[in-house]
C-alpha cells in the first residue's frame, strides 16, 4: 500500500506542476497575447534582436513549445522568415531555462502567498486582464508547491526496489535515458516540467547527476519534437521552423553526450548541489546551441527547405484560411479569426446563390455541378469553424465574448443551411427543368430574377450586419423580411394570372416557379436571423407580432377587489 501511495503522490505532484505551467502560460497569453505577437514582429529586424526577443518571450510564456507553435504559425502564414524564426527559437530555448533557474532555488515559502494573491485578484476583479494575471500568480504558486510536494513524495522511491531496478538499468545507458526523457517530454509537451522533475529526483538523491544530465538532454530534444509533429503534414512552411529547432537540439545533444563526465566535473565547480547542477547544465545546453547555431541560421534554414520541400498543392476551397490554432487561448482573437472565416464562408454561399439564376435561365448543367462542389466546400468550412468555436469555448469566455460566440455559431449555421437549400432544393428544381426541357415565360423569368437579386442583396446586407453589428443596418434587414413576404405574394398573384390566361410555359413550370420563390424566401429567412440578437440587445424587438385585442387586454387587466 505504501508503494501505491508513493506513486500516487508523485503522480499528483507532477500533474500539479503541469497544471501550474499551463495556468501561467494561458494567463499570460490571454492577458498579453496580442502584445506578445506584436513583439515578435518588432524584434525580427536581425538575428541578434530576434534572439533577444526569443529569450524575453519564452521567459514570459515559460514554454519553448508554446513559442515554437506560435512561430510555426507565423512562418506558415509568411509573417516571419525561416532564418529569423530559428534565431527566435534559439533565444526561446535559453529563455525557458531562466524559469528553471528561478524555480531551482528554495522558494517554497512564496507559494502560499502567490496562490492567495492570485485567488484574491481572480475573485475580486471584473477586469479580464486582472483575472488573467491572478491566474498567472496561482499558476506560479502551484508550480512552487508542486516542487515541494514532489521532493517529499519522491523520498520513499529511494528505497523502492522496482524503481531502483529501473534506474540501475539506466545508470550506464545514457542513450536510453535520453530516449526515455525525450519520449516523456514529447508526451507532456513541456521540457520545463521534465527538467524540474529530473532536478527534484537528483536533489532527493534518487538519480545520479550524470544520469540526470542525460535526461536533461532528452528533455531538450523531446521539447522540440512536439511542435514538429503538431503541425499539419501539408503545411511545409510551418513544419520547417520546428524541424530546424529539432535539428539544432539533436546535434548539440549528440555532441555533449560523450562528455558528460568532464562536464559534470566542471559544473561541480560552479555549484555542487545536484539539483542546481542539472539546471545549470540545462542552461549551458541552450547557450551552447545559441553560440554554435546563431551564425549558422541561414545554412540550417536551407537544410530545412531541402528536407521539407514545397509541395504543389491545388487550391482547396474547403480549407479554412483564417482559423489560427495558436490564438485559442485568447478568446477575443480566436473569435476574430472565426468571424473572418465566416465571412469567407458567406462569400462562397453568395457565389453559389449568384450562379443559381444562370442555371435556371441558361439551363447550365456545368454551373449546376459547380454549385454542388461549392456546397461540399461550404460544408467543410462550416465543420471547421464549428470545431474551432467549440475549442475556443473551452476557455473562459467573458460576457461579451460569450455573446459573440453565439452570434458567430448561429450565423455560420444559417449560412450552411442556405447553402444546403441552394444545393439540395434549388439545384434539384433546376435539374428537373433541364431534364424536361421546360422554359419559364418572359414575365416569370423577370420575376424570378428580381426576387433572386433582392435575396442576394439581403445576403450582402446580412454579412455587413454580422461584421458591424450596426443597429440601423439590422433594422433594415428585418424590414426586408416583410418586404420579401410582400414580393412573394405579388409574384404568386402574377403567376396565377398567367395560369388563368392559359400560358403554356407558366402551366408546365408552375410548381418549379413557385418552389423557387419559396426556397429563395427560406434562404432570406435564414439570413435575417443575424439581426435579431443585435436588435434584442438594443431593446428594439417587440415581444410578439400579434395584435392585442380589447378582450385580451381586459383579460390581462388586474382583477377588481
Amino acid at each position: 500500500m505504501q508503494g501505491v501511495d508513493t506513486i500516487l503522490n508523485v503522480l499528483g505532484s507532477v500533474c500539479l506542476l503541469l497544471w501550474g505551467v499551463r495556468m501561467v502560460r494561458t494567463g499570460l497569453t490571454r492577458a498579453f497575447g496580442a502584445t506578445l505577437r506584436r513583439a515578435i514582429g518588432a524584434c525580427s529586424r536581425n538575428r541578434f534582436s530576434a534572439f533577444a526577443g526569443g529569450v524575453v518571450l519564452t521567459g514570459v510564456l515559460q514554454s519553448s513549445t508554446a513559442t515554437a507553435l506560435l512561430l510555426a504559425s507565423f512562418a506558415g502564414r509568411g509573417l516571419i522568415s525561416l532564418s529569423i524564426g530559428l534565431a527566435v527559437m534559439l533565444g526561446a530555448n535559453v529563455g525557458t531555462t531562466l524559469t528553471a533557474q528561478v524555480l531551482s532555488f528554495p522558494l517554497g515559502w512564496i507559494s502560499p502567498l502567490m496562490i492567495a494573491a492570485g485567488v484574491i485578484a481572480f475573485l475580486s476583479n471584473s477586469s479580464d486582464q486582472a483575472r488573467h494575471l491572478g491566474r498567472v500568480a496561482i499558476g506560479l504558486g502551484l508550480m512552487l508547491l508542486s516542487l515541494h510536494l514532489l521532493e517529499a513524495a519522491a523520498l520513499p522511491l529511494r528505497n523502492a526496489p522496482a524503481f531502483v531496478a529501473v534506474l540501475s538499468g539506466l545508470q550506464d545507458e545514457y542513450v536510453m535515458a535520453v530516449l526515455v526523457a525525450a519520449a516523456a517530454t514529447w508526451f507532456i509537451h513541456s521540457s520545463l516540467s521534465t527538467v524540474l522533475l529530473v532536478m527534484s529526483f537528483a536533489a532527493s538523491g534518487i538519480i545520479d547527476p550524470k544520469l540526470g544530465m542525460a535526461m536533461v538532454i532528452g528533455a531538450n530534444i523531446g521539447g522540440a519534437i512536439a511542435p514538429y509533429f503538431d503541425q499539419a503534414a501539408t503545411d511545409t512552411e510551418a513544419r520547417r521552423l520546428p524541424l530546424g529547432n529539432l535539428i539544432t537540439r539533436v546535434i548539440v545533444g549528440v555532441a555533449l553526450l560523450p562528455f558528460l563526465g568532464p562536464l559534470h566535473q566542471w559544473l561541480l565547480v560552479l555549484d555542487p548541489a545536484p539539483g542546481r547542477l542539472l539546471v545549470n547544465f540545462h542552461t549551458a545546453f541552450s547557450v551552447v546551441a545559441a553560440i554554435v547555431f546563431l551564425p549558422l541560421i541561414d545554412p540550417v534554414a536551407a537544410l530545412c527547405r531541402r528536407l521539407v520541400p514545397d509541395r504543389p498543392q491545388a487550391d482547396d476551397p474547403g480549407k479554412p484560411r483564417n482559423l489560427d490554432p495558436n490564438v485559442l487561448d485568447t478568446p477575443a482573437e480566436a473569435l476574430a479569426c472565426a468571424m473572418r472565416e465566416t465571412l469567407n464562408l458567406g462569400d462562397r454561399v453568395a457565389d453559389m446563390l449568384r450562379q443559381t439564376m444562370d442555371v435556371f435561365e441558361k439551363n447550365d448543367a456545368r454551373a449546376m455541378k459547380s454549385i454542388e462542389a461549392a456546397d461540399d466546400a461550404v460544408d467543410s468550412l462550416y465543420e471547421a469553424i464549428k470545431l474551432y468555436l467549440i475549442q475556443t469555448s473551452r476557455t473562459e469566455l467573458g460576457e461579451e465574448d460569450g455573446r459573440r460566440y453565439v452570434e458567430i455559431l448561429t450565423f455560420v449555421t444559417n449560412l450552411e443551411h442556405a447553402g444546403d437549400i441552394i444545393d439540395k432544393n434549388l439545384m434539384e428544381l433546376a435539374a428537373k427543368k433541364i431534364r424536361n426541357r421546360y422554359s419559364f415565360s418572359a414575365e416569370g423569368t423577370a420575376e424570378l430574377r428580381a426576387f433572386h437579386a433582392r435575396v442576394l442583396d439581403n445576403l450582402r446586407l446580412a454579412m455587413n450586419v454580422f461584421t458591424t453589428r450596426d443597429i440601423t443596418l439590422a433594422r433594415r434587414l428585418v424590414a426586408e423580411k416583410a418586404a420579401i413576404r410582400e414580393a412573394e405574394a405579388h409574384a404568386a398573384d402574377s403567376h396565377y394570372a398567367r395560369l388563368r390566361e392559359g400560358r403554356p410555359e407558366s402551366i408546365e413550370t408552375s410548381s418549379i416557379h413557385m418552389d423557387v420563390i419559396r426556397d429563395l424566401k427560406r434562404i432570406n429567412g435564414h439570413l435575417t436571423t443575424v439581426a435579431y440578437p443585435i436588435l434584442e440587445a438594443a431593446g428594439e424587438l417587440a415581444e410578439t407580432r400579434l395584435k392585442t385585442t380589447a378582450t385580451e387586454t381586459a383579460g390581462h387587466a388586474a382583477p377588481s377587489l
